[in-house]
């Protein structure tokens, strides 16, 4: 069993919600659910870059491991940013 709880919406916000819901034919109760546990994962993916960069930044590396290092990043950049 799941916990309730209530939140306000602007009216364009909700009739977005509900027509996303009824197209996807699920409750808006469970696209709120799916929409909360994809910013999470999100959130934690930008987390986990940020500590991964902290962690390089305190390295020194030649520039063959730093152009490699750079272009990681600007690809784990491409998969969490701009997306909320």
């Amino acid at each position: 069993m799941g916990v309730k709880t209530a939140i306000s919406l602007d009216d364009e916000l909700f009739q977005k919600v509900e027509a996303i819901s009824k197209e996807l034919q699920i409750s808006r109760s469970r696209l709120f659910a799916l929409a909360v546990r994809e910013f999470i994962a999100r959130h934690e993916n930008l987390n986990l870059l940020q500590a991964i960069n902290l962690a390089y930044d305190d390295e020194e590396s030649d520039s063959g491991e730093k152009i490699l290092r750079d272009s990681m990043r600007s690809k784990q950049r491409d998969l969490v940013e701009g997306q909320w």
